[in-house]
Order: structure tokens, then sequence, then C-alpha cells
């Protein structure tokens, strides 16, 4: 059963230890809300998966040395302009998550929200799933009352920081000497 929890109210500690096992969030970002877990977890990353039924799905690095010893970034200007509302795709290095987070791709969609939530994230020093939630009507979800009760049933803990006023990340392919927008 899902644990609600008001971000203001949040035992550091606990949260991080949980992150770090795997279990399944919905969480507060710079945009919307989102349905994560440790990239690391293969069965926490096929839950997610049964949840969302989702192409490659993207991870909040847990900070920005990270991603440039892991992913191949040929534009740096990109990845200073994180933390912020941006997906920025890139080439992996080696393999740095779970294999079922981009089954068949050596691509991964990398951000750093500038939400406090990433906080938790870094403190956690693991990769985590970030997966927009979406209203029936496909629109994201930025109040967590609005999560179907279906999804609810599937999630460990889900923390609520209000009614988030953003628009989801731009995701922006920079695995290519242009880059381009993708969404």
């Amino acid at each position: 059963m899902v644990e609600f929890v008001d971000f203001d109210k949040i035992d550091v500690e606990d949260i991080v230890n949980r992150i770090r096992q795997g279990e399944i969030f919905i969480y507060p970002t710079d945009t919307v809300y989102a349905l994560g877990c440790n990239a690391l977890k293969p069965a926490s990353v096929a839950a997610i998966r049964q949840i969302v039924h989702s192409k490659p799905l993207a991870i909040i690095a847990p900070n920005k040395k990270w991603i440039f010893e892991n992913l191949i970034v040929n534009k740096k200007s990109y990845i200073q302009t994180l933390p912020g509302p941006f997906t920025f795709i890139l080439t992996m290095k080696k393999r740095c998550v779970a294999r079922n987070v981009n089954p068949g791709h050596d691509n991964l969609g990398v951000r750093i929200p500038y939400h406090a939530f990433t906080r938790l994230v870094q403190k956690a020093d693991v990769p985590f799933v970030i997966v927009n939630i979406s209203s029936i009507n496909e629109k994201p979800i930025r109040d967590i009352k609005k999560v179907s009760r279906l999804i609810l049933k599937k999630v460990n803990v889900a923390i609520n920081d209000g009614f988030l006023t953003n628009h989801v990340s731009t995701i922006i392919d920079i695995t290519e000497d242009m880059a381009k927008i993708v969404k």
C-alpha cells in the first residue's frame, strides 16, 4: 500500500535508504510529478515498466560528475545548464543503468531537476528513473491527488509537494554534432 508523505515532513535518511533499496516513488520535480526508482535495480525498473509501458526511460543523474564519467558529452555547455527543465539524450560510454531502463539502446535520457527531491537522489548517489505520469487524457500530472488509484496501488511512496505549475521538460538529443529538440 502506498505511503503518502508531505515533502516538508520527510525523514531524509529513511527516503534516501528507500531510494537505494529500489522502492517505487511518485515524486515532485521542477516540472510535473514523476514515477521513479533506483535505475540500478532491474526488478524495480520492471515494476515501473508495468505501470507506464514506456519507451526508453530517462534518469535523474546523481550529479554532473556522474554524467561526464558515464556518458559521452560533446556539448559540455548543455550539461552546465543543469539543474533545470531539460532532458538530454546522450550516448553511454558503458552500461551505467539496468538494461531494462533503455533496452536495445546505447543512448540514455538524463536530467537533473531543479527541485529539492533531487538532493535526496544525490544523497543516495544512484541514477534514478524519471518518467512523467500522465492522466487518462494524457496530460501531465501536476497535482498528486490526480494520480489514478491503479498507479497508486503499485507504488511504495508518494511524495506530495502541492500543485506544480510548470510544463514537462524539453528533450534535447545531443548525441550528434547538431543538437536536436525531440519534444
